[in-house]
């Protein structure tokens, strides 16, 4: 049991919070939850042993391992992907090492009398025990193991790591964490840069392998799906619901029904004391009742309702120019990257209207096929536009794309053209930038912070068809909520590429699948595409089998 003891944080004398006390269970899959700077980060740093507590510990077993995958990694690139997961064995690795100097170094001693060789055999004695303890495992198969479930291919073992994206690289370093079955799991947004069968994947890993776990996630189905526990961090102390995030929900609005009840009541009381303080000061005959009822109040712990994040994305997408009844449409589609095929006679029909889903595991061609509809690659085939089709495009990495020097303001007045640009204060209000806010620089913005801000872009002039990559990552789940029902309103055609299954579920209505070189249509929603796809991956087990 790893135990969280009176934890404290303080930045610049204000305290983030305070009196944070919990234990941590085997098996315990733990979700915290909380408004954006609650401290939800910090605190699972502090667990992790990155950041020291103003006040408090964190107390763990002898031996007890707790691993940690933060939201942004700084990693090295001087191996190739097999090698840098089996770092995952580098204790057992350096262990073998030793015993094998040290037993070479006994074979030829002869100074079998000395305290030095005496010294030799206890060092012999206390790793061999630990080393034959270990389970005999093939290291290498379980690397493997854990890399296709990641999403790995096999060809991509022997590539180096630094021909990776950031999101790859992070689940080479969640692979490693996975490898050391630790005692602890820490993971700070492990989902984004994830396709939808390796959030699956790592999703039955931790219900059925991990031991203890605790996670922040935007992704609703994923969090619902692992966790056993929730526990809120809001307004410097902590509630801990023994329910999943569901239930949480429920229990934290009816937490909040009694305190306002209470906080109402307590209200009127201290009303009714006050006036009957005043109404009877300096009366002989009631000065023992005022005494009392001062000192009443004085001793009084007032009731406090917890905080509701008000702030709130005003998102609405302008009215959609009519576009032609087939705003894309694609035949016999190709794209090679020299020998290697990416998609082959890719076919696709979208008609006005439609919202679809492009799904399917990472470099099947989701993102290729979004840059050839944008004529940034070159491809052969047709891939024809319909008439009027007027698009607004949010790429996967739109975000990293803006100019860090800028301010939030300098940053949309340098796109805004015409009347718009008297409006540009009121559109970064509703996008949550106000006040002295909208002169802060980029490089000092939160990822969803930067995500809004390029999100404001597919405002500025009315489009009919919206092609949206990865849109989610980074932000939380109430801004995501709030774009998805600005989605579902929008009367034009929309593409969304995605791996959140929560944010398409009641949002597309066709899902174009990218599998083995090939585009698969669906005429399903995701849970339905989910749930045949489940079917044919059992049936491809027992056929292997």
């Amino acid at each position: 049991m790893i135990s969280v003891d009176s934890v404290a944080v303080e930045f610049s004398g204000k305290t983030l919070f305070s009196d944070v006390t919990f234990n941590i269970n085997d098996k315990d899959k733990i979700a915290i939850m909380g408004k954006n700077g609650a401290g939800k980060s910090t605190l699972l740093k502090i667990i992790a042993g990155v950041d020291k507590p103003t006040k408090g510990k964190v107390s763990a077993p002898n031996g007890a391992v707790i691993a940690y995958l933060p939201q942004h990694l700084l990693t090295h690139d001087n191996s190739t992907v097999f090698e840098e997961a089996s770092k995952a064995f580098s204790d057992v690795s350096s262990m073998k090492i030793e015993l094998d100097e040290l037993n070479s170094q006994l074979e030829t001693r002869t100074d079998y009398e000395s305290e030095d060789y005496y010294k030799i055999i206890e060092r012999v004695s206390e790793l061999s025990e630990k080393f034959y303890s270990i389970d005999d495992v093939n290291y290498d198969a379980e690397v493997e193991k854990i890399l296709l479930g990641l999403g790995f291919k096999r060809a991509d073992f022997e590539r180096q790591t630094s021909e990776f994206s950031g999101g790859w690289r992070m689940r080479i370093e969640l692979a490693k964490i996975l490898l050391k079955q630790p005692d602890l799991i820490l993971l700070d947004e492990p989902t984004n840069h994830m396709d939808i069968e390796s959030i699956q994947w790592l999703e039955e890993f931790l219900i059925n392998n991990a031991k203890a776990v605790i996670l922040i996630s935007h992704d609703r189905a994923f969090v619902d799906n692992i966790t056993n526990r929730t526990i809120e961090v809001t307004m410097g102390r902590i509630y801990d619901y023994k329910v999943n995030y569901t239930q949480y929900i429920q229990l934290r609005a009816e937490r909040r029904m009694h305190q306002q009840k209470a906080y109402e009541e307590q209200q009127a009381f201290i009303a009714d004391t006050t006036e009957f303080i005043e109404r009877f000061r300096g009366t002989y005959s009631k000065t023992n009742q005022v005494q009392s009822r001062v000192k009443m109040l004085e001793k009084l712990t007032l009731v406090e309702i917890d905080e509701v994040d008000n702030s709130a994305l005003n998102l609405k997408f302008p009215p959609a120019p009519r576009s032609g009844n087939y705003p894309l449409i694609v035949k016999d589609l190709c794209k090679n990257y020299g020998d290697y095929t990416v998609f082959k006679d890719a076919s696709l029909t979208i008609e006005r209207g439609q919202k679809v889903a492009f799904v399917g595991k990472n470099g099947e061609g989701k993102s290729t096929m979004i840059k050839a509809i944008m004529k940034e690659i070159n491809y052969t085939g047709s891939l024809e536009l319909g008439h009027n089709s007027m698009i607004g495009y949010f790429a996967q990495n739109q975000a990293a794309l803006l100019d860090e020097e800028l301010t939030i303001f300098q940053t949309i007045d340098n796109i805004a053209v015409g009347e718009i640009r008297t409006k540009i204060k009121d559109i970064l209000g509703a996008f949550m930038f106000s006040g002295e806010d909208i002169n802060k620089k980029v490089k000092v913005l939160s990822g969803g912070e930067k995500t809004r801000l390029a999100m404001i872009k597919l405002l500025l002039e009315p489009v009919n068809l919206l092609i949206l990559d990865e849109p989610t990552n980074h932000l939380d789940l109430k801004t995501k909520d709030i774009l998805k029902e600005a989605l579902k309103s929008f009367d034009g055609t929309i593409i969304l590429v995605s791996h959140d299954r929560d944010f398409l579920n009641g949002l597309a209505n066709k899902v174009f699948e990218f599998t083995n070189k090939r585009v698969v249509e669906h005429l399903e929603d995701i849970n339905g595409f989910l749930r045949n796809k489940k079917l044919e991956n059992m049936r491809a087990l027992e056929a292997k089998k």
